[in-house]
């Protein structure tokens, strides 16, 4: 009677299922008898279902053979020290490449050095090239070894795969840095200790507005990813601008549709006062604003200081304003403390309208009960807008003794 040969699908299905539950020694005497049983090249087919090499499953046609003969027995299960019970005797199995050709490591390492970052002490270490192209670089130098052996060796190495991090600050650092630190960190403190409000204030990347792609990821059904435009094209983009309270952990969000000015950053900060400000510190008349040295808010703004000016009259509020040195905006707290929450809450999002943007933002907090509000802006801010040296001296400015171009103070005129 002729033998009926099973399906592809009921072999692999049982194989697999029969892998799952036996051990070791099981394994190899099952495919030895499964592959007989399914005659000529069975042994290929069970190899590529299940991932157990041809080799294995030959020595249990070996061992088979032997124990129809009577001449082979099955190992007792063995116990460890533990007590644990295990089939392989400690120390069987076959050996890592590593242990077989430990010149490799050495081999890896030298592959590695010139293309490392970091710092060699460092017990975590990464590399910039991939585990291919040392695959063939290793094969040139007469290591015949894959790559997913390479990645297992570079994990032991201490390697991992790590995306670039902004830390180094480019230019030469300004020799005054670290005392502009130490200088904002005391005014802060005593202004803080004196009741007086202490603003840390930046604008925020531009954003684009539309159904695009928003970093970071969100949990949704499996196979139902969010569809988004595939060309971030657009014309209409959100320019959030910032003021977190350091005393208060309040931030409010400004959202201009426009440009980024310093007319604008002004704005923002004056919106502050009247929606949140205010109500919070209604005897101030003075406020401490750390800001960066750079951008809309720059030292050298012009605009920046007239417009404070302005708002000074108006608020009569004075002014004392410390910027961050030059490459350091990182250290400003609004961007630890407010945007990067900011951008936590709404990763994976496609900011499609204005409106979302501000809910968005207007619904960030985190565990230090943080609370933020958040406006939309739809002025249109005009660009390039210069002030004459006549209404720059215009303005009740009163530099600071030390380093008066970073450190000064804005009182109200008259």
């Amino acid at each position: 009677m002729a033998r009926v040969r099973p399906l592809e699908n009921d072999v692999e299905s049982f194989a697999n299922t029969m892998i799952s539950i036996l051990d070791e020694d099981q394994r190899r005497l099952f495919l030895a008898a499964f592959s007989d049983y399914l005659g000529y090249g069975g042994a290929t087919r069970l190899s590529e279902i299940t991932g157990i090499t041809q080799q294995t499953i030959s020595s249990g046609r070996k061992e088979l053979r032997s124990l129809k003969a009577g001449e082979y027995e099955l190992p007792r299960t063995r116990k460890t020290e533990s007590g644990s019970k295990r089939i392989r005797a400690e120390g069987g199995g076959r050996k890592s490449y590593a242990e077989k050709h430990p010149e490799v490591l050495d081999a890896l390492n030298s592959l590695l050095d010139g293309n490392t970052v970091g710092n060699p002490e460092n017990p975590l270490r990464w590399t910039v090239k991939s585990t291919r192209k040392l695959e063939t670089a290793l094969k040139d130098m007469g290591f015949d070894v894959g790559y997913t052996t390479i990645g297992r060796m570079l994990e032991d190495m201490g390697y991992s795969l790590q995306q670039n991090r902004k830390y180094t600050e480019a230019g030469e650092p300004d020799p005054d840095r670290n005392a502009q630190f130490e200088f904002i960190s005391k005014e802060c403190a005593r202004c803080i200790a004196s009741g007086i409000p202490v603003i840390s204030v930046d604008a925020k990347k531009k954003e684009n507005i539309g159904d695009f792609k928003n970093p970071g990821q969100e949990y949704r059904r499996k196979g139902e990813p969010r569809l988004v435009l595939d060309h971030d094209f657009t014309k209409e983009h959100a320019i959030p601008y910032g003021i977190f309270d350091v005393a208060a952990n309040e931030g409010f969000v400004n959202v201009g549709i426009s440009a980024d000015t310093a007319e604008f950053a002004v704005e923002s900060i004056g919106n502050w006062w009247h929606l949140m400000g205010r109500e919070r510190y209604p005897d101030a008349s003075e406020i401490l604003i750390t800001c960066d040295g750079g951008g809309s808010n720059g030292s050298r703004v012009r605009l920046w200081k007239y417009k404070l000016q302005e708002l000074s009259d108006f608020t009569g509020l004075t002014f004392h304003v410390s910027h961050f040195p030059p490459g350091t905006s990182k250290w400003n707290k609004i961007e630890h403390k407010l945007f990067s929450f900011i951008s936590m809450n709404w990763k994976g999002q496609p900011l499609s309208d204005y409106q979302t943007v501000v809910n968005l933002i207007g619904s960030t907090t985190n565990n230090q009960g943080l609370k933020v509000k958040c406006i939309l802006d739809d002025w249109n801010y005009e660009r390039g807008i210069d002030i004459s040296d006549e209404d720059f001296n215009r303005i009740n400015l009163v530099k600071n003794e030390w380093r008066g171009d970073w450190n000064y103070t804005i009182a109200p005129r008259g």
